[in-house]
């Protein structure tokens, strides 16, 4: 019968989280505003814990798994008679909060803009995105249900990593603007980065009751600029070392360069007799480097060099290696 149904509320003996969901840190056990009866039974599973709270305040925190006896006011029958005419609303309100104790894994964290900085070895502005993922388990679960949780019913991971994510971005910023890592040593030192930056970001998880366990870079990029400031880095680089293996002059494997792409492109007769007379100054500079080598061997590395990197034709590679082998 309907008349019955609050005495039936009244005689909630067992209060537990029964199906735990693996995407929540904070429940609130509610079972048709049933009213706590006299000495119930708390149970508190493994990897779980409870606060209790009693007529607004937290009265104790179960961070231990097992059957605990509850001892509230509100004595059944007598409660209901007292409060038959108001609804069968008691002022002895008693309310729980279970949460997850367990370590919470791979929550993928991303920069959210760019973090900028100044390259401390190159001195150009540069842009980074970077993206991982991170554990953390709550290491203070009053701090965290009084700053975050207050009075929701329940609270989701993807809550909380939402309002982790944001706080993030600033101290990652400074740590990349004072690390003195340039662009070309960020993923090479991924870990390194990783355990300073669980160091550094520690404090905020504290703030918010937490403990960060670990935090991992798995990837990173940077904007268009930067990337084509780190292009032209790494392709003069590349000449660089190429002249060096020829046993040139950084200068003289850009003229050599330049006598290339004006042989591959048609642009009339001012092409013709730019290409022309670069071509003279630098093959009297390709002779005078080979002939200054005393090195038969050295002499025809790098005249190979010249005929794979399409400086000089079959014919003439031919037509010199023949002349040095002459020598021998």
């Amino acid at each position: 019968m309907a008349f019955f149904d609050p005495l039936k509320h009244q005689l909630r003996s067992v209060i537990q989280w029964d199906n735990q969901s693996d995407d929540l840190l904070f429940y609130q056990w509610s079972n048709n505003n049933d009213e706590i009866k006299n000495a119930s039974k708390l149970i508190v599973g493994p990897a779980q814990g409870c606060i209790f709270v009693y007529e607004g305040k937290i009265q104790s925190i179960f961070d231990k798994e097992g059957v605990y006896n509850i001892s509230t006011s509100n004595i059944p029958f007598i409660t209901t008679i007292k409060k038959f005419m108001q609804f069968f609303e008691s002022e002895h309100k008693a309310a729980f909060y279970f949460y997850k104790k367990s370590i919470v894994t791979n929550q993928k964290w991303g920069t959210v803009s760019p973090i900028k900085y100044i390259d401390p070895i190159y001195k150009f502005p540069v842009e980074l995105v970077a993206f991982g993922n991170y554990s953390m388990q709550i290491q203070d679960p009053k701090k965290f249900f009084i700053s975050i949780v207050g009075e929701q019913e329940v609270f989701g991971i993807e809550e909380l990593k939402n309002i982790v994510n944001s706080r993030i971005i600033h101290p990652m910023s400074d740590y990349f603007a004072s690390s003195k890592l340039s662009y070309n040593h960020i993923d090479e030192h991924r870990e390194e980065i990783g355990n300073a930056l669980v160091e550094k970001l520690s404090n905020i998880f504290e703030e918010i009751g937490f403990l960060l366990s670990d935090f991992r870079i798995e990837g990173t990029s940077f904007d268009e600029h930067t990337n084509n400031r780190i292009n032209k880095i790494a392709d003069t680089k590349a000449t660089s070392y190429a002249a060096q293996e020829a046993g040139i002059s950084y200068k003289d494997m850009r003229q050599l360069d330049a006598l290339s792409d004006a042989a591959k492109n048609e642009v009339g007769a001012s092409g013709v007799f730019l290409g022309a007379n670069a071509g003279q100054a630098l093959a009297t500079n390709m002779v005078d480097s080979l002939q200054r080598n005393n090195s038969v061997e050295d002499r025809l590395r790098q005249l190979k060099t010249f005929f794979e990197s399409q400086l000089i034709t079959q014919e003439e590679y031919e037509k010199k290696k023949q002349a040095i082998l002459e020598e021998l």
